[in-house]
């Protein structure tokens, strides 16, 4: 039995789906759901690298994030029209762009750039681990689109790289919180994860008390499963079966 509002077991994912080639003008892109969280993943490829990268024989993968006016329950003011991009914003994207970095091999990848766009387009709760899950079906789908045109010989990509939610809510260690559960969670975590169980980030916070090592291990084990579920359906993607 569970108190989730959700219905769902507590180490049950919500359900989820990726439509790769939802945008066709990009060289990758994935529109991902997760529950009533739906972000689309687009990657573009450039022939070029920052300036502090030239000359290196290196690539480079970075991120933007955005949320839809209407993301929300109330409507957000589009960060354009206040000039400047908001803290969250900028701190989301960076994490996503750390995380998917760290899936590709940057040498192989030559002196080329891809920023992968992730654009909110409904919120209920794990939008940025969402965008690094659907983010690495559009890279990864990025990286056979140049091994396709020649440029590369096989995609460069170390592992696969998915995100996910969990936290503490009413005593118990739950997976993949929606936003009902993420407000009001006495403590809540973001684990980026490999498919071969390597840690990439750890996002953990105590919201009312602090949580025991006994509780962080119970959070771990939940996202551990999270992703091995999240990197089965990537694959389904990436190869356009989902």
């Amino acid at each position: 039995m569970t108190n989730r509002p959700s219905g769902r077991l507590a180490d049950q994912l919500r359900n989820v789906s990726m439509e790769p080639g939802f945008s066709p003008q990009a060289e990758g892109s994935c529109l991902i759901r997760m529950g009533n969280t739906h972000v689309l993943c687009t990657a573009s490829v450039e022939e070029r690298v920052p300036p502090f990268m030239k000359g290196s024989g290196r690539g480079w993968v970075t991120a933007e994030y955005g949320m839809l006016p209407r993301a929300t329950a109330q409507r957000t003011r589009r960060e354009a029209a206040s000039g400047k991009q908001g803290g969250r914003t900028v701190e989301i994207q960076r994490l996503i762009g750390r995380s998917l970095r760290a899936a590709v091999d940057l040498e192989a990848l030559g002196e080329r750039q891809i920023t992968i766009d992730c654009d909110v387009l409904q919120a209920d709760g794990g939008t940025r681990t969402a965008s690094i899950t659907g983010g690495f079906v559009a890279l990864a789908r990025a990286l056979h689109w140049l091994v396709g045109q020649g440029k590369l010989i096989h995609p460069p990509i170390l592992d696969h790289v998915a995100a996910i939610s969990c936290g503490i809510v009413d005593g118990e260690a739950r997976l993949d919180l929606d936003y009902p559960e993420d407000s009001t969670a006495g403590a809540d975590a973001n684990f980026v994860l490999t498919e071969a169980g390597g840690i990439v980030e750890i996002q953990a916070t105590a919201e009312d008390r602090a949580f025991t090592t006994g509780e962080f291990d119970q959070l771990m084990q939940l996202a551990r499963k999270g992703v091995t579920e999240l990197t089965a359906l990537q694959r389904q993607a990436i190869n356009g079966q989902a």
